[in-house]
């Protein structure tokens, strides 16, 4: 039997070091929960700079709550509202893209990339230094750009830690195994609003349905993208680049109670799960600690309390989003990025109340035939690459939005 010496069974350890961070995104799902995590944790952070989008005076109110150095907002227009908020506090206010992306590249320990869709990209590009971490929840600057980007983090020595809680499971369950010894990686889907519906009830759902995800409170764009398994693909293209797996090593299962985020299943036979309570705080604290810990109000897990955990296999038939991302994931190139623009503006649509919810699809479809037969599906080699084939997407997708009799 293996003996312990109870005086070395311990490690111990200096004290936590006070880390300087800059949240973008802060006003979003991601960013308030990021806050939250701060108030768990006097004393351990520093802010740097706050970016939100449009709301001034909510930025304003957590600038001067984290005592940030300086507060971006991207809307322009904003920006008399928020020097207004500020005046006195002595944090510097600034609006626009070009402020944005300065202040992603100014010197921190961590930088929290939580800008929702393609309008992160720039951000988390001038994010990358060597030495510092990215905690890293916009999905989209992968699904777009992912090559490059990785590309990019591994020549600037910058450490790229997934902060979504499907990708951060699995992170944690990989355990630093050596990438041959993997089998599977597995993501785990809510099944969001729509999992027990029928396909024409799905068909005709309402913005105010789709909202109504049974889990998890986020911003409405991934909200709808969750609600037609959507976002699950553009995860799985996520995990794709962040694991450097190949996408016949990448699956979800349906997984109602939304406890285990994620597993991965090994050579030997063995397979490690990553369990939570439904709470982004989980793997926020996880990023913004490591590779240590942090301790967080997250509510905590009781297996006895939840009883049963039930899976079933993701139907295609009634979440066609899901299949497409699959299908153009194995493409690869620059389908992903195509994808993924015309998916924003699918969505848009649909919370507009111009199209159908089977039209965010139809629409998303339609525009990756349309960009494949230009020849458009070349691979990219850079972030203006990347931006490039985007804009050219988001043009096809404007064109088939003006003109969709058949999915009005």
């Amino acid at each position: 039997m293996l003996k312990v010496n109870p005086e070395s069974a311990l490690e111990v350890r200096p004290g936590p070091v006070v880390r300087r961070l800059t949240i973008l995104g802060a006003t979003g799902s991601i960013g308030r929960s990021t806050a939250q995590v701060l108030r768990d944790a006097p004393g351990l952070f520093e802010i740097e700079g706050v970016v939100g989008g449009k709301d001034a005076l909510t930025l304003a109110a957590l600038a001067r709550e984290v005592g940030a150095n300086c507060a971006v907002i991207a809307d322009e227009r904003a920006l008399p509202d928020l020097r207004d908020a500020l005046t006195g506090s002595g944090i510097e206010a600034a609006a626009g893209r070009k402020a944005i992306i300065e202040v992603a590249g100014r010197p921190v320990d961590v930088v929290v990339g939580a800008i929702t869709g393609a309008a992160g990209v720039e951000p988390m590009f001038a994010a990358l230094a060597p030495g510092r971490t990215i905690a890293l929840a916009n999905k989209e600057t992968l699904v777009c750009a992912g090559a490059p980007f990785m590309r990019a983090a591994n020549s600037a020595k910058c450490r790229i830690l997934p902060m979504d809680s499907e990708h951060n499971a699995i992170f944690q369950a990989l355990g630093g195994a050596a990438p041959e010894t993997i089998e599977k990686m597995i993501l785990t889907a809510s099944g969001g609003p729509f999992r027990t519906w029928t396909a024409e009830a799905i068909a005709a759902a309402t913005p105010q349905q789709a909202l109504l995800h049974p889990n998890w409170l986020m911003g409405p764009k991934v909200t709808i993208d969750s609600a037609g398994l959507m976002n699950k693909g553009l995860e799985l293209i996520e995990a794709q680049h962040l694991f450097g797996v190949s996408a016949d090593k990448l699956d979800v299962l349906v997984h109602p109670q939304s406890i285990i985020h994620g597993l991965v299943s090994f050579a030997d036979g063995a397979m490690v799960a990553g369990l939570s309570s439904p709470d982004m705080k989980v793997p926020i604290a996880h990023c913004l600690g490591w590779p240590d810990r942090i301790a967080t109000s997250s509510r905590r897990l009781d297996l006895s309390e939840v009883a049963t955990l039930t899976f079933e296999r993701p139907d295609f038939t009634r979440f066609p989003a899901l299949a497409l991302a699959m299908d153009m994931m194995r493409e690869g190139g620059a389908m992903p990025t195509v994808l993924n623009a015309a998916n924003e503006l699918a969505v848009e649509a649909f919370l507009a109340g111009t199209l159908s919810f089977s039209g965010i699809v139809d629409v998303v479809r339609r525009v990756c035939e349309a960009v494949a037969r230009e020849g458009l599906s070349r691979e990219l080699s850079s972030m203006d690459d990347a931006l490039a084939v985007d804009y050219v997407a988001r043009e096809r997708t404007r064109t088939i939005l003006a003109h969709p009799p058949s999915i009005r």
